[in-house]
């Protein structure tokens, strides 16, 4: 494994397109009062009322700080990045178009990311939840459509997800096309059947989505657990079984 590539058991990575229920997925999370929401989205708010620890960043070099203040408090069980994609945006909003040396300043962008994955999630005591955003990019060298977090720069090389090892994806789904899944993880509410249609989370890869960056520990899902419900909450439950 590259040294450059951070794990923490208790990292997660819930991606998704815009609209997929990925900030809904955190309603769930228990004890919210110990969860340390960081906002880089504009201060969007969230679409659910929510007992978190609401902090809104404006410089992402904030979020070093907040990891380290997290660490001191034994009452918070949880770290928020809402989301990942906007803190890279951020960053070359402030630190790089700003910059005289272009090329020095590329550079601290991947080296900020690293040293955060490095320094900081992976030594945290704390669960960790990144949010980011997805695209479908061409892949020239295959001439494949893949869907990913795209960033800019030599991490795009890497690639974002590399640096997780629980990817799971958000998705609105038809009803239909989650009717072959039918673990107890996966519940359709009254709601859902007069709407249908459903906000999931996908596990596992499907021969529909192999150019997808889902990923997750060996044997953590089964085939019936491809969809589940979008509860973050259940997937750090799964994490905690699984490596505990």
């Amino acid at each position: 494994m590259s040294n450059d590539v951070a794990i923490n058991d208790n990292l997660i990575l819930i991606a998704g397109k815009s609209a997929t229920g990925k900030s809904l997925s955190l309603k769930g999370l228990h004890d919210p009062a110990g969860v340390l929401y960081l906002n880089t989205e504009s201060n969007k708010k969230l679409p659910f009322k929510a007992a978190f620890i609401q902090k809104n960043v404006t410089d992402p070099y904030q979020i070093y700080e907040a990891f380290t203040w997290a660490e001191g408090k034994d009452e918070i069980h949880t770290i928020v990045i809402d989301s990942l994609t906007y803190m890279m945006d951020q960053f070359e909003s402030i630190h790089v178009l700003t910059a005289t040396n272009g090329m020095k300043a590329w550079g601290d962008y991947a080296q900020f990311f690293k040293n955060l994955m490095n320094q900081y999630v992976a030594k945290s005591t704390k669960n960790v939840i990144f949010t980011a955003h997805t695209l479908d990019v061409i892949n020239e060298a295959e001439m494949i459509s893949e869907t990913l977090v795209k960033v800019k720069g030599s991490l795009m090389n890497t690639g974002i997800e590399s640096y997780f090892s629980t990817v799971i994806v958000a998705k609105k789904m038809n009803l239909k096309r989650l009717e072959p899944y039918g673990s107890k993880y996966l519940n359709i509410t009254d709601e859902e059947s007069i709407l249908e249609f459903k906000y999931v989370f996908q596990t596992k890869l499907t021969k529909e989505t192999v150019n997808e960056r889902i990923r997750s520990p060996l044997g953590m899902w089964s085939t019936e657990e491809t969809f589940i419900d979008n509860d973050v909450a259940f997937v750090i439950e799964r994490l905690h079984d699984y490596y505990y």
